[in-house]
């Protein structure tokens, strides 16, 4: 099972610096279990939302990508939900000032060690290195 990471589904959904390799990724990983949490849902959101009101995309742009992340949801991805056990650790890992996760990040390796993910793929270096901490392998673009 492969946990993605909200910031590969910004790169997939809009254009940023790491899209072409995220989306040779993605379309080589047909054959994987791919999965990823609900709070994704409001993440990547907050992503385009925030895209828009900078004016890196336009309000069509925002459409368009939030259609396929949505069509990747309902085909290709698993969106698992979060209880309450999973929001105690997230809680725990941000307790440890040393890992400099910020909340969401530490949502979901919280989440991607529960599902019992064997990897993560993400363009956070600190997600990453936490991921390592947590015996999670990444996979790096």
């Amino acid at each position: 099972m492969l946990y993605v990471d909200t910031s590969i589904f910004v790169g997939l959904c809009t254009k940023e610096a790491k899209s072409l390799a995220i989306n040779k990724w993605y379309e080589n990983s047909r054959e994987s279990k791919l999965i990823s949490s609900t709070w994704t849902f409001t993440e990547f959101a907050s992503a385009l939302s925030i895209k828009e009101r900078t004016g890196q995309i336009t309000s069509k742009e925002n459409k368009s990508a939030w259609k396929l992340f949505e069509t990747m949801c309902n085909n290709d991805i698993e969106l698992l939900p979060i209880d309450n056990k999973i929001f105690y650790s997230a809680g725990l890992l941000v307790l440890d000032s040393s890992s400099k996760l910020r909340s969401g990040d530490a949502l979901h390796l919280a989440a991607a060690k529960s599902f019992k993910a064997k990897f993560i793929i993400t363009l956070d270096k600190v997600l990453e290195k936490n991921a390592a901490r947590l015996k999670i392998k990444t996979l790096i673009i």
